[in-house]
């Protein structure tokens, strides 16, 4: 089975996608990921990317093309994947078609992470994370044992520059202009399952995983 995980900012798209992977083995495609990995190993398409953001510019989108294509040739993509972050705009949903297509693959299922806003405005705000290993915290719902310390490395907590109200209400402006109309463009083929993901993870994954077996 092959699917897209969307959600606006802070409705646990990387907690979802974890423990997708974890209990289905996908392979999981992230473009940040993909990016980083390409970046590290400096191959041709990660020099380009590096080129773009020491720039302090986006990566255009043939370059993202570029690396999904070649993601999606690789073997372990046959036991099915998750696109997490991907695609962002309606521009690269319609090209997302068409490599697919070019592959024989096909998207089986779009989930669609739902939370109230004034649930978001408490989960961003509150999120910490380590410098040193990149774990996430949260104040209210899962603080650290010792405050402003990673309970995993020992690492300083800290919050993200974009972890504010402020920003939040930029970033779900930008969500709704762009990704709104992904969600929308995967709502006429009949693949969008909305999920309520407002509740606990392990609440918000066994939801999940109903629409999965009535997908199966």
């Amino acid at each position: 089975m092959n699917l897209l995980i969307v959600g606006a900012p802070g409705t646990g798209k990387g907690t979802m996608s974890e423990l997708l992977i974890k209990a289905y083995d996908f392979s999981h495609i992230s473009t940040g990921d993909m990016l980083r990995s390409a970046i590290s190993a400096q191959s041709p398409l990660g020099l380009k990317a590096q080129s773009y953001m020491d720039e302090g510019k986006l990566v255009p989108d043939d370059l993202i093309h570029d690396l999904i294509v070649e993601r999606l040739s690789q073997d372990d993509i046959q036991k099915g994947f998750l696109l997490d972050g991907y695609p962002r705009t309606l521009a690269q949903a319609e090209d997302l078609d068409h490599i697919l297509k070019r592959l024989g693959l096909k998207i089986d299922a779009v989930i669609d992470l739902n939370v109230d806003e004034e649930v978001l405005s408490k989960r961003i705000t509150g999120r910490r994370v380590c410098k040193d290993c990149g774990s996430i915290f949260h104040i209210d719902t899962h603080p650290s044992q010792k405050e402003g310390v990673c309970d995993n490395c020992g690492g300083e907590l800290y919050q993200r520059h974009d972890d504010t109200l402020e920003s939040l209400k930029t970033r779900l402006d930008a969500y709704h202009q762009s990704t709104q109309k992904v969600v929308d463009y995967y709502l006429e083929k009949g693949l969008v399952h909305m999920i309520d993901a407002n509740d606990k993870p392990e609440t918000v994954f066994e939801k999940i995983q109903e629409v999965l077996k009535e997908l199966s």
